[in-house]
Formats: structure tokens, sequence, C-alpha cells
């Protein structure tokens, strides 16, 4: 897999100050994408343990609350298998972290009801992830004011009562 940017101080990908990676590769190709370089797979660097470790120690910080996947698309089978070692480390390293990813594929659809049958990783994967904003990116749909998303037909989905009710369950954050 290869990756586009890396951001370590990103404030626009999730609640509070998070690290991003941009993942390369989609075939969505949304009208209107707000990063098209990334559609392609071999675009940017390569993802390996170095930069594993980068990541990892930008995620450390205590005001640091979690990390964003986003892209280009991270949930391309082809991009899982690498998603999947890195999360699990995530996890297993700085279990205090939340994490994010947004996907053009439908939680409920695309997902649930197909990768999580065909695609290996998919069923590892997904739980371990806090948030999944969800659905492609639809022009005639977009909305500047929307918060974490940038068109009204995607999702902000709270994954754990999601799998655990099986019914969406859209995310609320607690402001206080």
């Amino acid at each position: 897999m290869n990756y586009a940017e890396i951001k370590k101080v990103d404030i626009a990908n999730g609640p509070g100050v998070r690290v991003s990676l941009f993942v390369s590769g989609c075939t969505h190709h949304c009208k209107g994408c707000f990063n098209e370089v990334t559609w392609d797979f071999n675009y940017g660097n390569p993802f390996s343990v170095e930069v594993e470790d980068e990541i990892i120690a930008a995620l450390r910080p205590y005001y640091i609350r979690g990390l964003t996947l986003l892209g280009g698309e991270p949930l391309e089978p082809v991009n899982q298998a690498a998603l999947l070692h890195f999360v699990r480390r995530v996890r297993a390293e700085l279990p205090e972290k939340d994490i994010w990813c947004y996907t053009g594929y439908v939680f409920d659809k695309e997902i649930m009801e197909g990768m999580w049958e065909t695609v290996m990783e998919t069923k590892e994967l997904i739980p371990m992830f806090d948030v999944v904003v969800d659905g492609p990116f639809v022009e005639a749909q977009k909305n500047i004011s929307l918060k974490f998303r940038g068109s009204s037909n995607q999702r902000i989905i709270d994954v754990k009562k999601t799998l655990s009710s099986g019914n969406v369950v859209l995310y609320e954050e607690a402001y206080t």
C-alpha cells in the first residue's frame, strides 16, 4: 500500500487534534473529490514499518485524540491488509486513542453485506474503528456547513453501537 500524506496535527477530520493518514488508491472516483491525486494506487510513498513508527510517535502526545484514516480509500480491499496490521498496532500500543475511518463505501450495504464476507481483513478491521464516515462524496449534495463530512448523504457512524445493535447508529459527540 502507498500513502499520499500524513497530517500530524489535523482538526478537520474528526473531533479534537488528530493524526491523519491519507492512503493511496480509490476506485470510487467521486465527481468533485477534494483529493483526486489519491485515486492512483501508486501515488505517494510506500507504507512501511518506519512510516508506522512515525505515525505512532505522532499519536503519543496527550493532546492527540486519535487517528483518522482517509484517502484515497482505506477500505479498498488491496489496502486493508496493510491497514489491519497497522490498526492492530495502534490498538495495542495506544488503546486510549480513537480511530476514525472515512470511506466511500456504504456501511450497511457494501461493507456489512458485501466486504464482510468477501474480504478476509474486513471482519477484524471494522470492529477496531470507533467511527466510520461512510458513503461517496456526492457533489450535488455538497454542504460546507456539515461537520466532518462533505455531502449530506454521508453518515457519521458509531461502529461499536452499530455492530452491537445490528442497525446503523449515528455517532453523537458529547459536548461538555
